[in-house]
Parts: structure tokens; C-alpha cells; sequence
């Protein structure tokens, strides 16, 4: 009886863990108002900049490759996320939106390029 517990108390506290950290981790994504987990304000500056001067390579070396959006943002498609990225900020979501889905970065709801999809499958596959 005591084991039972003990090991449905662990698999709780497990799963209580792996939400938590999981819902925080996407907090963030698509909201400019929210700090995500490597801001600093010398890196926020610096994002600004490039955000601004539309430079690819000042974002994607900031960036460091981590994030689906490094795998999705390029160079010819980054002056669209940046203005992505300016309406966001002056509260257009619903044109941000546009140009998110425009892009595959997708949103909350799962929708874009090769969210939740396996290679090969879905609505994508033949993009």
C-alpha cells in the first residue's frame, strides 16, 4: 500500500514538473511583452537594432541557433519577420498573425509548417 502511494505520489509531482516547465517555457512565444528565458537588456537592445536595420545576420548570430524560428527565418525572409515583429509591438496582432502563419512559425493553436506533423504528412507536404 505504502509503495502504491509513494509511486503515484512520484508520477504526480512528475507530471506537475513537466507541465510547469513546459507551459513556461511557451510562455513566451509570439508575445513581445514577455521576457523569454535569455533576455538581458544588452540583448534586447541589440535584437532592436537588427529588428530595425532589418540585418539577418546580427539576429541569427543572437539567436545562436536555438528555436524553430532559426529553422524557419532566413535571409530572404527575415525583412518579413521583422515587420512581423514591429506589428507585434505596435499591437497588430491580427496583421502579425498573418504574416506568422505567412511564414510557418505557426501559433499557439499548432497551426503553420510542420507543427505536430511528421516529415512527409499533414497539409505541408508538399510545400
Amino acid at each position: 500500500m505504502n509503495k502504491t502511494i509513494l509511486t503515484l505520489s512520484a508520477i504526480a509531482l512528475g507530471a506537475g514538473v513537466l507541465f510547469a516547465t513546459t507551459s513556461s517555457a511557451l510562455a513566451y512565444r509570439g508575445d513581445p511583452n514577455v521576457q523569454g528565458p535569455n533576455y538581458s537588456p544588452e540583448r534586447h537592445e541589440a535584437m532592436t537594432k537588427a529588428f530595425e536595420n532589418r540585418d539577418y545576420n546580427a539576429w541569427k548570430e543572437l539567436m545562436l541557433g536555438k528555436g524553430r524560428v532559426t529553422q524557419v527565418v532566413n535571409e530572404g525572409n527575415f525583412a518579413r519577420f521583422a515587420e512581423m515583429h514591429k506589428l507585434m509591438l505596435e499591437g497588430k496582432t491580427e496583421e502579425a498573425n498573418k504574416i506568422r502563419t505567412e511564414l510557418g512559425l505557426g501559433l499557439r493553436d499548432g497551426s503553420g509548417q510542420g507543427q505536430g506533423q511528421r516529415s512527409g504528412y499533414g497539409r505541408n507536404a508538399n510545400r
